[in-house]
Formats: structure tokens, sequence, C-alpha cells
């Protein structure tokens, strides 16, 4: 980011002191060592029915770049009292992570609150840093709202900078709201003492409006409105000072048009000013401003090279103590990515076929989300990834249907957005703990690993011991297994990184041999995660309405998915319940090999498995037995030459689930591989996050014909929670059967939270098959790329 110094025209630059040095340097140990990070979260859709799954992809920034501070991601969700339903733990890839919710079936509540953070989000938690949601659910019953209101209007007034100062006109905004926090439209005047009228009021647009005030010494001032439930109020201004300094902002594309103005009588502290303009915790410029003979000064600070977001000014006296501050948005457009949805084929006959491209004609890696919907049952879109973002992760507090400020560069809804930023607090700094070198304090730190195997060990000091060691065996539910051998500090604490696994793991542990007394000494193990238990309390949610705008029409409609719905589940429960009776479920040749072979990450998993012992082609190598076996995966030369590209990123090579290379893997004989898995991208078990998928190759063992024994017999053994397992969204394939199948009412069509692009693989095609009553159909895809722009394109099918 460009930083420069922009003194006003005419005027001497003021020689700065201690302080500003003192400020300029806190603010940059600020950026450093607490950079921020914000999150928007992509739902497959926008209300649910009872019982469905919540599908989502989180996404995380820090300023205008991809985070790399932290690893995990933590999503938790509460009922309409506040109490902690479930938390849950993925790990970012791509700055991104996926999972879903099951709505419980007994679940009575109107809407679902979510919260999602990282650990390290939790040292601004008072600042509003965690993302929170309200999830509307939809019952036949719903009346469309989960809040009474008592039509009790609540009036804010905003003046420009601050406060209002006698002798300056100004603006003052004001912003009228229910008891529940939505905007009400009221009309009224603003009268001095003498019930002189001053100006008018109207709201111009969600509740915000604005009127010029210039006091007068001794005077009073009130406003008197009437709101839309014809409710009469009469409210004191009393954000005025007798002697001060204002501070006036326009913008224009690429200017803010500065104006700062004192009264004749202003302390000698409010003649030497200073202004700071500020954005993502980084100093942008230092105005000097040198008011001793007059009054009044304008200055322009350019703005057309700035990025997209909040910009603020804050003004100093010369004791550098904040007098005025105001916020503005610059919109430059440079926070778009570019992405196309492109139909190959679209049908929404009663199951009809859908193919689709996804195109990315930017360079950088992208990571992004695309959710199919019935469009008849869509919600109003009222946020989306640049109101999270740059508007909702800025601002604390509500902001009612932030979407619309992105609609068009007009001045009207330009105009509407500065009444947002006029009528919003600002809170990122607290300028006397800058003044004063206060350093950021840091109760939780970033999560720079995954996962760790961590904890203590009691007694050393009682037995006298001062080096031990644990050796461990971690067996996942999937019997992945893992050898640990563990160091243990003096102290007792231990800290192993390269721990992963999904659900949980039975820790089977033992002390190093030869260690003496190592019989009586006691340990404690943890994953390192932040974990709050279900049943946890928080604040009881008492503010806005959740249900969007509805006619009946839509009610009907989302009417008849619930009760289609309620009566296919009890149709499956029967079949399923028949099905356990009569049906045993045989594993696959390729299912032995994996349980056999792979462990961990590599067990499972979407792969392409082959079975190598009882292949009756025997290649060159390995990579020309796969050439043409795999769709993407491109194969091209010979032995130690060959190179390999699967979306345009090179696949990670595994020997016995070891990392090896090409060279090593070519001059392996083609006999003594038992089994290989080809992994789709992206792979977490590989190194940077596995974009280009990864293989893994297994050499036969000695011991085919007998059982492994990780049993951990003799050792004592815990059971330690790993990452969460989400329920994996189904896409039904339809074929010539398909009238086999039961009536098919699914809202979402499609969900795919794992879409990678990248230069050389632009493209993602998606197929998709229609349900049987939805004849238009609503395609939403959002993402952001590695330079940390973002895209959203919606695009309708009917």
């Amino acid at each position: 980011m460009r930083k420069s110094f922009l003194f006003l025209i005419g005027l001497i630059g003021l020689q700065l002191g201690g302080f500003s040095q003192q400020i300029d340097s806190m603010m940059g140990v600020y950026a450093e060592r607490s950079p921020r990070e914000k999150i928007h979260v992509h739902f497959d859709r926008d209300i649910y029915n009872i019982e469905e799954t919540i599908f989502y992809k989180v996404y995380l920034l820090s300023g205008t770049q991809v985070s790399t501070l932290s690893k995990n991601m933590y999503v938790e969700w509460y009922d309409t009292t506040g109490t902690l339903m479930k938390q849950t733990i993925a790990p970012l890839f791509l700055s991104g992570a996926a999972g879903s919710f099951e709505i419980p079936k007994s679940y009575m509540g109107s809407y679902m609150r979510i919260k999602v953070f990282t650990r390290w989000m939790l040292n601004e938690d008072d600042q509003g840093s965690v993302y929170e949601k309200l999830i509307p659910l939809h019952r036949s019953t719903s009346n469309g709202s989960t809040n009474n209101t008592n039509n009790k209007t609540t009036c804010t007034i905003f003046p420009e900078g601050g406060y209002a100062v006698e002798g300056i006109s100004s603006r003052v905004a004001f912003k009228a709201t229910n008891t529940n926090g939505l905007p009400v439209k009221v009309t009224g005047v603003v009268k001095n003492k003498k019930n002189e009228v001053v100006d008018s009021v109207i709201t111009i647009h969600d509740g915000m409006g604005m009127f010029l005030l210039n006091p007068i010494k001794g005077d009073e001032y009130r406003m008197e409105f009437v709101d839309e439930f014809k409710q009469k109020y009469n409210i004191p201004i009393t954000q005025i000072q007798p002697t001060g300094v204002t501070m006036l902002i326009r913008t224009t594309n690429d200017k803010a048009a500065i104006t700062v103005q004192r009264t004749p009588n202003a302390p000698s502290s409010l003649r030497q000013l200073t202004l700071l303009v500020h954005m993502n915790q980084e100093l942008l410029f230092k105005v000097a401003i040198k008011m001793t003979e007059r009054t009044l000064q304008r200055a322009e600070i350019p703005i057309d090279e700035l990025p997209t977001g909040i910009v603020q000014f804050t003004l100093f006296n010369a004791d550098w103590q904040p007098v005025a501050e105001r916020i503005t948005f610059v919109n430059n457009h440079y926070h778009e990515f570019n992405a196309k949805i492109n139909p190959i084929y679209t049908s929404v006959e009663k199951r009809g076929k859908n193919s689709i491209d996804i195109i990315v004609t930017d360079t950088a890696v992208s990571n992004l989300s695309v959710a199919v919907i019935d469009a008849g049952v869509a919600a109003p879109e009222r946020t989306n990834i640049y109101t999270s973002f740059l508007l909702s992760n800025e601002i604390k507090g509500y902001i009612h249907n932030p979407a619309y400020y992105f609609t068009s560069d007009a001045d009207v809804v330009t105009s509407k957005l500065d009444l947002v930023m006029m009528t919003s607090g600002w809170r990122r700094y607290n300028w006397e703990k800058l003044r004063a070198g206060s350093m950021p304090l840091l109760k939780y730190f970033p999560e720079t690993d995954n996962m760790r195997l961590t904890g203590s060990v009691f007694g050393m000091k009682e037995t006298g011991l001062q080096q031990v060691a644990i050796n461990a065996i971690l067996v996942g539910k999937d019997s992945s297994k893992q050898l640990l051998f563990v160091p243990v500090n003096r102290d007792g604490s231990f800290n192993q990184p390269g721990v992963f696994f999904y659900d949980t793991a039975k820790v089977y542990y033992n002390f190093n041999a030869g260690a003496k007394g190592a019989d009586r000494l006691q340990v404690k193990f943890d994953n390192g995660f932040f974990r709050r238990e279900n049943g946890y309390k928080t604040s009881a949610y008492t503010g806005i309405t959740v249900f969007p705008d509805a006619d009946s029409l839509w009610r009907i409609r989302m009417n008849y998915f619930l009760a289609e719905q309620a009566r296919i589940r009890k149709l499956q429960e029967s079949a399923n319940l028949q099905e356990v009776i009569v049906r045993t479920k045989v594993k696959t040749a390729i299912q032995i090999m994996d349980e056999k072979y792979a462990r961990g990450l590599f067990s499972g998993s979407d792969a392409f498995s082959f079975d190598m012992l009882n292949e009756k082609f025997i290649p060159i190598d390995v990579f020309a037995y796969l050439q043409g076996r795999v769709p993407g995966l491109q194969i091209s030369g010979i032995g130690a030459q060959t190179s390999i590209n699967w979306r345009g990123a090179t696949p990670q090579l595994f020997l016995d689930e070891m990392p090896s290379d090409v060279n090593m893997i070519a001059n392996l004989p083609v006999p003594q591989i038992a089994y290989v898995k080809v992994f789709r991208p992206p792979f977490f078990g590989a190194s940077g996050g596995g974009a280009g998928g990864a293989i893994a190759i297994y050499t036969r063992r000695g011991n085919d014909g007998k059982k492994e024994d990780y049993s951990g017999k003799g050792m004592n053994f815990i059971m330690l929670a790993g990452f969460s397992r989400f329920k994996e969204f189904y896409s039904p394939v339809y074929d010539k059967n398909a009238n086999s199948f039961e009536t098919d009412v699914r809202n979402t069509l499609y969900w795919n939270p794992n879409l990678i692009t990248n230069k050389r693989s632009p493209r993602y095609k998606i197929d998709f098959y229609n349900n049987d009553v939805s004849k238009k159909l609503l395609i939403i895809l959002e993402g952001i790329n590695m330079d940390g722009k973002m895209t959203r394109v919606v695009k309708q099918i009917e």
C-alpha cells in the first residue's frame, strides 16, 4: 500500500513531535502483532425446514489478503435461549473450510444462531469480530416473525465528526429503529427552545436521514417526530459543544474533500491539528493542519487507488487527543475477480439433467463454492460475500439489507451508503492506549498447526525423572494408526505436531523403557483445540426479526416442500428398517485393500483406487499404468523425466505414505507394488494443502496373509477428539430408471463447497439433476482467490 504525506496547500507543515511518532509506531505494532481476521459464510440457501441439513462454506481473510494466521475454523450452533447445541472444528484449506449441521427433529425454535470464528479472533470478541447470523427455520404455522414488536421507536443522533459546535453549521444524521433493531420511517422537525422550526426531518433510507444544524450559544434543540405507527416522540439533541472543531467530508470517485472548521475562541490545542487517514490497520496519509490564523481549512485526499473498504479519518488536537472522527466507504471495485457461470445444457423438466461450466479468467488460484436452489423459495438477497468482508465485519452493530449498497454505483445508492457510515460508530483503536504505548492484550494465540498432541505428565518431580518420552499409538475410528514418539519437557509438558484425524481416536500410551518410576507417572492428553461443552450459555438473542419478507405464494410453496419432505422421511425410515433386517453389506476387494494398506488421511476418501496384486497388465512403470485411467490427470514423459499435472498443479507423490519423488517411483519395479490410490484435489495430507491432489503407492508386504497388530495390548488408553466429521451433500444421478425413485422435493439441488481453479485449469464442470417440481433454478457462486479478491455470480435457469 502506498504511504505518503499530504500537506495542505498554502500551509506550513508542523513539526510533529514525540506523540506523533509514538502513535505512528504503535499503529504499526498493532498491525504487526494483532492483525485482524474476518469471515464470510456461504450457505447453500437462506432458510430451512425442520430436519433438513444446513450446508455451508467458510471463507477467511485478513485485511485485503487471505489469512495465513489460522489453520482451524470453529463453528458453534445455539438455540433461541443462547444455549450451545453443538461445536464443530474443521481444518482450513486455501483459507476455506466446509461443513454441515443437521437440524434436530425435536428442535422447536424458529431459528438457529450460528457463531463462526478462529481462536485468534477471540482476542477481540468484544469488538464484534466473531461472525454471527440467525438462520430462520420454516414451519407450516410460521407467521413470518420470530419476535413481537411493541412499536416503540428509538432514534439516535449522530452529528458529523462526533459533535455539533456552537456557531458552526454541520450535518447531523439520525437512525430510527424499533425494539428489534429494524428500521422505522419517521417524519418531523428540529426545533429550538423558542419552539421555532430549524429544519425538517424525514427518513431517506432504512430509518436513516439527515438535517442541518447551526447551534446558537445558549439555545437548546430537540427533534420532534412521528413514526410509522403514529406514535409521537420528542428527543433532545445533546451532542453540542460550546467551543471546538468540526470535520465535514464529502467523497467522489477519486477524492475525499475535507473541511475543518473551528470556533474563533478555540483553545490553542485546537489551532494545531493533525489528520490521520488509515485503513485496514495501515496509515495512509498524515495531514498537518495549521489553524493559528484561519478558522476554516480545506483539503483533498486522493482515494482513487485505495482498495475497496472503509477508510477512517481521525482528527487530533495538539496534545494528540482525538477531537473528531468520520468513516467513509471507498469502492474502486479492486475487491473483485471475474468468474462466469456458463450453461452447457439446461433442463427444468422433471429430473432433467443440467451441465454447467464455472469459468474463472483470473490467473490466481481460486477457492469457490456453488449452490443450485429452487428459485421459488429463494429469500431476497440481503447479505453476500461483499457485505460480510467489506461492511459487516468492519462495523459494529446491525446493518439492514447491506446487499443493497452493492447493487449499483449510482449516486442515489452511494449517498445512502454514506448515511450508514455517518450512523455507525467506529471502535478499532483505543487512542488513549496507543498514546500510552499499551501493547495489544493477547489471550489466544494463532493456531499455526491443524492439530497437536499436547498435554502434561504429572509426577516427574516426585519420581526424580528429568528425561522421559511417551510411546503412543493413535487408532482412529476408521482403523487408521499413527505411531508417535513424544519427548516430554522437564516441566512435564509435551507438544507433538503432525497429528491429524477426524471424529475420535484411541490414544494407547506408555513411557519409554528404562525410566525408573515411570509406572507412577500420570499423563493428561489434549488436542490443543479451543472447545466449549454442549450446554454452554451465551446471551440470548433479542434483536432483529429473522424471517425474510414473504408473500402467500412463497409460504404455500415452502409448506408443500415441508409436507412432502416429512412424508418421504417416514417412508425412508420404514424402508431402511426393512433393509437392515434382510440385507448384509459385503466389502468389495478394493475396500479390503484400502483397510489393509491405507491409514489416516490416506484411508477411504475421494480417490481412484487400483488393485495391483491382481493386475495382469505389467507396464514399464506405475506412471505408464496410470496414463488414461484417471480423468483430468495428465502424465507425459518416461521414467525420471515423467511430468504429472492435475488442474494446473503437480500431485504430491507418496511411497507407503511417506513423501517421495518421480525418480524413486519411476524406478520402483511394478511387481513390487500392491495398491495405488490417486486422490482428487485438494488432498489435505499433502504439503501446501495438496492443490494438485496426490498419488499414493503401496508396496507388497511379506505378511500379506497376517493381521497387523496395533491393538496397544498392555497399554493404557484414552479417547481423544479430532476434527469434526460432516455429512456430504447427496446429489442423485437419474438414468433410464429414474421413475423408480421416490418423489424428489429437494430445495437445494446441488451443493459443492470445494471448487478449485487456477491458471492452467480455469474451468470446473458441474452436473446435476432437477427435482420433480422446480421450474426455475437459481445458481449462486461465491469465493475468494489467493490474492484476497472476491467473487459472487448469480444466474437463473428457467
